[in-house]
């Protein structure tokens, strides 16, 4: 029994290793992703030789299939906590009285607005980049400014030039 608890405790670790390093990886961050690989490795060497020493004992290899499941699911809560990089929210709505992009900006994010036509008349469209880590709260705020207002979101893979940037890099964003 303790070594199918080691093999699933092992395996969790292994995989949530493995799920964080590949999210670091799709962002851009490699060299981070490139130590978590070196401690990955190791963990897996080990679990896999625990499971190979003993193939005849399936309770071993369900646990190491357990520990997969468990650890990708844990990997991938600990990267919506991290919350890395940059989302562009695409916001539609029926209010034309700049009352939306100018609360946004307010509050920090950058917003680029502009007039458009909609099946039923004119609208207001708006793109707004924003920290994932604040994601949530901008579609909080924008329901609560207008509940029926259309949004989209899609990540951001490149960021360059405008007022975002310049206030990144000096660390003055949404303080």
């Amino acid at each position: 029994m303790q070594m199918v608890l080691i093999i699933f405790a092992i395996n969790i670790v292994y995989v949530t290793f493995f799920t964080v390093r590949m999210i670091l990886t799709l962002k851009g961050y490699r060299y981070v992703a490139a130590v978590v690989s070196m401690v990955e490795v190791v963990i897996y060497v080990v679990g896999l030789g625990l499971v190979l020493d003993s193939l005849d004992q399936i309770q071993n290899l369900v646990a190491y299939a357990l520990g997969y499941g468990c650890g990708v699911i844990i990997g991938t809560k600990i990267e919506e906590k991290m919350a890395l990089g940059y989302v562009t929210v695409n916001v539609i709505t029926a209010d034309e009285s700049q009352k939306l992009p100018n609360v946004l900006r307010s509050k920090g994010y950058g917003v680029t607005d502009w007039s458009a036509n909609g099946l039923d008349g004119n609208r207001s469209a708006m793109q707004i980049l924003t920290p994932r880590k604040y994601e949530l709260n901008l579609y909080s705020l924008i329901q609560e400014v207008d509940p029926k207002a259309f949004i989209i979101a899609y990540e951001a893979k490149t960021i360059h030039g405008g007022f975002w940037v310049k206030n990144v890099k000096k660390g003055k964003l949404f303080k």
